[in-house]
């Protein structure tokens, strides 16, 4: 999630809310060396007039061990080394978090899916500008609370946010 994305709509769309399950999970992940990987998206930023317009938010806990990697389209995957960190990493469930439901959550899912990996989407921790995007994410694609990575977390797991 990142500052040109929700610009003047943290408190309309719940940004905080989404944060705390996002930042939950991810110190779950990091606390049994498992890969945080932060997606930037970085179409059109030679237009930016902000040079701080592409950063996570300050809401998003973001380690230095964590890994960003920069994307120019809606998946995460495409045109980027994500999936080759996932091997890397020897990811075999991939969280996906964060903006926007309808587009890069949704997509970047089913670019893991298609590569192979497990992929879920983290609830409560996904945000759209539209409201019903949300339900109709939840309703259409997998879905994991925090309770169930609580209980799961000593399998490979990583947890992947999108702007």
């Amino acid at each position: 999630m990142q500052n040109f994305l929700l610009q003047d709509q943290k408190e309309k769309l719940n940004v905080s809310g989404a944060c705390e399950y996002i930042n939950h999970v991810s110190g779950l992940l990091r606390s049994k060396d498992h890969v945080v990987i932060h997606l930037q998206d970085m179409e059109e930023s030679e237009k930016d007039d902000d040079p701080e317009a592409r950063n996570i938010i300050p809401e998003i806990t973001v380690d230095p061990e964590d890994i960003r990697i920069m994307k120019r389209f809606s998946n995460g995957f495409w045109k980027t080394d994500l999936e080759q960190q996932l091997l890397n990493h020897n990811v075999g469930l991939v969280v996906v978090a964060g903006f926007s439901a309808e587009e890069c959550v949704t997509f970047t899912t089913n670019g893991a899916v298609e590569r192979g990996f497990k992929a879920v989407i983290l609830q409560k921790g996904i945000l759209s500008k539209k409201a019903e995007a949300i339900n109709t994410v939840y309703q259409d694609r997998p879905i994991i609370s925090y309770q169930v990575i609580e209980f799961l977390i000593d399998s490979t797991a990583t947890i992947a946010t999108t702007p």
